[in-house]
């Protein structure tokens, strides 16, 4: 497996000090930035990248390295430089070298790194002949080249990375790599041993074929982490492998408990629409939500993970401003009392901006998750905030958020709210009768009211058939 360094330091690493724990490997190697600057690799003579340094990042947000690399991380106090070193998989002594870069920064900059185990200050020798260059396509365009440089094998259909941390992350690094292989028609397959979560936001990012979470399990092989399917290494991929009966079997060991019964999600997705007026702030609705559910508004946000600036909603605002017509992706995180986090999509509408927001908290043994909150926060959302539409749902899932590779349920449907723009363009009088024993309870002005529609207390799966047969009416009438 591909072993990543993390040095946490108090003062910003320099180029001289990044320099300093390059020369790690001795002479004869080469250091060069790639990524406009962003990243300064460690090469082999051949031209092969042994360790990759991504740009220092400064965490102003606390709880972040607790919830990516767990709780036993001892760290230099709010802020602290996150500085990533990344050892290929080329020759052995890649992953010393990596530890050895790690070290050295901490060395000058003090701080720790991760794994504790890894620092050293070894000069650490990197014979030539040891190194085994990778195939890529011949002729190939200078996407293929960066890919080529970043992940730890290419094929002709899919780019492989090898991960071996607590929580994989989707970094910026990481982002890149995704969107590398998308644009030159390949898929993106993240290899771990089984003891490795993702976050929500990788999990979000990696849904849907052909992109895959590979978890390396010692009695099947390998087996896709979100579905469960056994799969094989063919054709340069990895692909599901069927029985004699051409279904595809399920490994056991996805199928096994989490043992996580007492822990559980609040899920609330909702989407709001706003005039393209000039003084525009985003980022309100969703604190808004934050602080119905929470009490607090959000820690903080960030365009990748770690989620590294304070909550802002003027700087959220300015990048979105920034990136248009473009869609921005965020992630937002919470206080590390109340695990939460939020995926937080910024567009262009027809007739407006939209804001697509999923926020998530996890609750253990002895919390209550807030759901006598739900409809004041769908009301607020509805007087203040231009409600498009929200779902509420509760689902038996870990209270820190992070995804193991195993089955978890679905969330089951606690509530629905339409819109009052989508009530009246359906009609009043059909919204609020469904063929159901529902009752929905009317939000906002009485000449122009959102319908808020009780679907259950999260424990009853058939909340999910009520919300189909509540979806197929409201759709019959737009239909008409």
């Amino acid at each position: 497996m591909t072993k990543d360094v993390i040095a946490l330091t108090p003062k910003m690493p320099d180029t001289w000090a990044v320099l300093a724990g390059l020369y790690a490997g001795g002479p004869g190697l080469d250091v060069r930035a790639v990524h406009d600057g962003a990243v300064i690799q460690l090469r082999a003579p051949d031209g092969r990248a042994l360790v990759s340094v991504e740009a220092p990042l400064l965490v102003q947000v606390p709880g972040e390295a607790e919830r990516l690399l767990g709780a036993g991380v001892p760290l230099p106090d709010i802020p602290y430089w996150w500085t990533e070193a990344r050892a290929c998989t080329a020759l052995p002594e890649a992953e010393r070298l990596a530890g050895s870069v790690g070290g050295r920064l901490t060395a000058l900059l003090g701080g720790s790194t991760w794994p504790s185990t890894a620092a050293t200050t070894d000069v650490v020798g990197t014979p030539a002949g040891d190194v085994t260059p990778r195939a890529v396509p011949g002729a190939a365009p200078p996407a293929v080249d960066v890919l080529s440089d970043s992940v730890d094998v290419l094929t002709d259909s899919t780019a492989v990375v090898l991960a071996d941390r607590p929580v994989v992350a989707l970094t910026t690094w990481l982002s890149d790599v995704l969107r590398t292989a998308i644009a030159t028609g390949r898929a993106l397959h993240i290899v771990t041993p089984p003891h490795v979560h993702l976050s929500l936001p990788l999990r979000t990012a990696l849904t849907g074929l052909p992109n895959r979470w590979v978890v390396q399990d010692p009695d099947c092989g390998y087996y896709d982490g979100l579905s469960g399917a056994v799969l094989r290494w063919q054709d340069g991929t990895f692909a599901p492998e069927p029985c004699e009966t051409g279904a595809t079997p399920v490994a056991e060991a996805f199928a096994g408990t989490t043992g996580r019964g007492d822990e559980h999600q609040l899920v609330v997705a909702f989407r709001v629409l706003h005039e393209p007026v000039p003084d525009l702030v985003l980022g309100r609705a969703l604190q808004t939500a934050w602080e119905a559910l929470t009490g607090t508004a959000p820690a903080g946000w960030g365009s990748a993970e770690p989620v590294n600036l304070p909550w802002s909603t003027r700087q959220l605002t300015a990048l979105a401003r920034d990136r248009a017509p473009e869609p921005t992706q965020l992630t937002a995180v919470g206080h590390p009392g109340r695990p939460g986090l939020a995926l937080h999509r910024i567009t262009r509408a027809k007739d407006g901006v939209a804001e697509d927001i999923t926020l998530t908290l996890g609750y253990g043994a002895g919390e209550t998750p807030p759901l006598d909150a739900l409809a004041p926060l769908a009301e607020s959302l509805v007087g203040g905030h231009g409600l498009v539409s929200l779902l509420a749902s509760l689902r038996v899932a870990r209270r820190d958020l992070t995804v193991p590779p195993r089955f978890e349920k679905p969330p089951v449907p606690l509530s629905f709210t339409l819109g009052a723009a989508d009530v009246r363009a359906i009609g009043l009088t059909h919204a609020r009768r469904p063929p159901l024993n529902l009752r929905p309870v009317p939000l906002g002005p009485a000449a122009r009211p959102a319908l808020h529609y009780p679907l259950g207390d999260g424990t009853d799966a058939r909340a999910w058939t009520v919300l189909q047969q509540l979806s197929a009416h409201l759709g019959a009438a737009q239909r008409v």
